[in-house]
């Protein structure tokens, strides 16, 4: 007890014997959205592996749009041949939900991580958002570059909609 002090201490003891006096809260999801594909244990191609983490990001993006929410922080997920696990990620400067801003940042630490995918392999490929928040509270930014990464968004989203609708 005297490492962590009396009051830390007797906590710790409550909680090893099964006693927290804390709330269980139900039905909380966690503030994160995540989408992964297994690959097998075949050899992959950079292009292979771009075009499933494109995909990815792809069905992440649309559903945190339908959601309504934005996020901040991309995570790459990758699972090598040896079942070593590896997790790279990035924080943007604003949140957003579009599919071609966040393909960017994905793409650059696959860059990284192709030695490793080249030397070991590669079984699996995730992709995660996190820091996510409801996109009504965003601050508009000016579209300063002529791709912001919108209009196709909306584009494909309106596309996806109208097949579903068919269906």
């Amino acid at each position: 007890m005297t490492m962590l002090g009396r009051a830390a201490g007797r906590h710790l003891y409550a909680l090893a014997h099964n006693r927290d006096p804390r709330p269980v809260v139900v039905g909380r999801a966690v503030a994160r959205s995540v989408r992964q594909c297994a690959l097998g244990r075949s050899g992959k191609t950079p292009e292979d592996v771009d075009a499933v983490l494109v995909s990815l990001v792809d069905r992440v993006t649309r559903r945190m749009r339908i959601a309504g929410r934005v996020g901040r922080t991309v995570v790459l997920r990758l699972r090598f041949g040896d079942f070593s696990r590896a997790t790279r990620s990035h924080t943007l400067p604003q949140p957003i939900a579009h599919t071609r801003r966040f393909c960017s940042p994905l793409a650059g630490c696959c860059l990284v991580a192709m030695p490793e995918i080249e030397r070991r392999g590669l079984t699996l490929v995730g992709v995660a958002v996190a820091n996510l928040e409801d996109d009504s509270a965003l601050q508009i930014l000016l579209p300063l570059d002529r791709f912001s990464g919108s209009d196709l968004d909306v584009a494909l989203d309106e596309v996806r909609r109208r097949s579903d609708r068919r269906r």
